[in-house]
């Protein structure tokens, strides 16, 4: 279901979108034709990389985007614009092209994620939803892999829902955070969107209710035989909640119900000398395969600071530290004009700034991984356009931090990172499960991205390289700048 059409939120834009296709379309520009690029400057938590995540969203959103009679009358109520214009926006469906990089794909600073190939009204409408879930999604998948990183394999579950900003960033946080690599979630409405499990057991509400731990333990391993972990927490973990919790198992066992998932959950205190102190009394119990899950607070920094410690957990339940991505809480990624076509030509077009770091890369171009012999990826590398890189012998490409050097890749191969998504408004990618997307980022992580670009403190920086030809082209057109100043 695409709830971009059951639930239209075309109008969630700035205001200058509006204002300035009604300058195009005042002015008759509406089928000039231009390329947008959407790009983003720094990796968030000063990480070696990021992962792309919102593809599925964008797309519903542009399929979905059009404007509905209160939406005019409100634009009618603003007195900004024309009835031609309003009667216009009536009409109005994306009919542009549109070309990404796979969702789940590990992206760098400064390299065009999406291009948006458009009349200049289509590509100007959609600026603000298409930043909108890129950043978010994006933001939350690239925490959740630091996340799952530093649990070392041990399973992650997404705790956030209420902590999230909103209920939207709730459920499609919890879709990111799958994308990133956590196992599960325990906000129901994403669990539903996905169709996967929820992931969830009691609150301390539960325990309180009853008369005391023991019957409230009791009362839940009878409705939850099969998925009994109990919150060990409430009063005092080592006298009263794990001795409480050894009590309830041994009656289950004695029972003859099958002890599966089952075991305790600490939400408070020293996780790290708790959890070792729990494993020492339920192991002396016989119950060597009891779960130790742990949440409160966690994130990247404290999960290997208890890991360090020795602690005994299981697996982590992350709440708002992941949803919020709270260490680094803006992606940052923008929307930048790249070229204008006119008179049959296209024509690059460059953003000059004071501050180097925004100076854009102009033109229609092609963004290429380059991969070593052993298919690791090296470098990505910028191309214009209609240039297809020649890997059978040694390439000389440009690194534009070091220009004057001569440099060369040497029994590399290439990959095309961008595919086509919207060709004349059209769909005509593929859309995956949130499992494929896991595995991809996984995937790409595991057998092609350096160990290096991966550690939390200093990655190794990844390259983004230029063509010859690129180069020179961007280097004209800040010459001509210059002269035209």
């Amino acid at each position: 279901m695409n709830i971009y059409q059951e639930r239209n939120v075309s109008m969630m834009m700035d205001l200058y979108e509006l204002t300035m296709a009604y300058g195009y379309f005042e002015n008759g520009d509406m089928d000039t034709r231009v390329a947008f690029d959407v790009f983003y400057r720094r990796n968030p938590d000063q990480g070696g990389f990021a992962v792309f995540a919102g593809l599925e969203q964008i797309v519903e959103y542009i399929e979905g985007i059009h404007f509905g009679e209160e939406d005019i009358e409100y634009m009618r109520g603003l007195k900004l614009f024309s009835e031609d214009f309003l009667d216009y926006l009536k009409e109005f469906r994306f009919k542009g092209d549109i070309y990404a990089f796979p969702e789940g794909t590990i992206m760098y600073p400064n390299e065009p994620v999406i291009t948006v190939v458009a009349p200049i009204i289509d590509a100007q409408l959609i600026e603000t939803g298409i930043l909108n879930i890129f950043n978010h999604q994006s933001l939350i998948a690239t925490k959740a892999r630091r996340i799952v990183r530093a649990a070392e394999g041990r399973p992650v579950a997404d705790f956030g829902g209420r902590r999230a900003q909103s209920i939207d960033a709730a459920t499609y946080g919890a879709r990111a955070a799958m994308i990133g690599g956590v196992s599960g979630t325990a906000t129901v409405s994403a669990a539903q969107m996905l169709g996967v499990s929820a992931i969830g057991t009691m609150a301390h509400s539960w325990i309180m209710r009853f008369e005391d731990e023991e019957t409230a333990f009791r009362a839940y391993a009878k409705l939850y035989p099969q998925n009994c972990v109990l919150l060990a927490d409430t009063y005092d973990v080592l006298k009263s909640g794990v001795p409480n919790a050894i009590k309830i198992f041994n009656e289950m066992k004695e029972a003859g119900i099958p002890l599966t998932n089952y075991g305790i959950r600490l939400d408070s205190g020293d996780l790290a000398y708790l959890s070792r102190k729990a494993r020492k009394q339920l192991d002396a119990a016989g119950f060597t395969d009891a779960k130790i899950v742990v949440s409160n607070s966690l994130d990247e920094y404290t999960i290997t600071s208890l890991l360090k410690q020795g602690a005994c957990i299981s697996s982590f339940g992350v709440g708002e530290r992941l949803i919020t991505a709270k260490s680094d809480p803006v992606f940052g990624g923008v929307y930048k004009l790249a070229a204008v076509m006119e008179d049959g030509k296209t024509v690059p077009k460059i953003k000059v700034s004071e501050t180097v770091e925004k100076i854009t890369n102009p033109g229609l171009k092609e963004v290429y991984r380059v991969y070593d012999p052993d298919g690791h990826a090296v470098a990505d590398l910028i191309t214009k356009k209609d240039e297809t890189p020649d890997m059978t012998k040694p390439y000389r490409y440009v690194d534009p931090e070091m220009p004057w050097k001569n440099r060369h890749f040497e029994g590399c191969s290439v990959k095309k990172l961008q595919e086509p998504v919207f060709i004349n408004g059209e769909f005509v990618g593929e859309k995956k499960n949130i499992k494929q997307l896991a595995d991809y980022v996984k995937q790409q992580l595991s057998n092609e991205i350096w160990e290096e670009e991966q550690r939390f403190e200093n990655p190794h920086k990844h390259y983004l390289d230029m063509s010859p030809d690129y180069y020179d082209m961007k280097m004209s057109l800040l010459h001509e700048m210059r002269e035209d100043k």
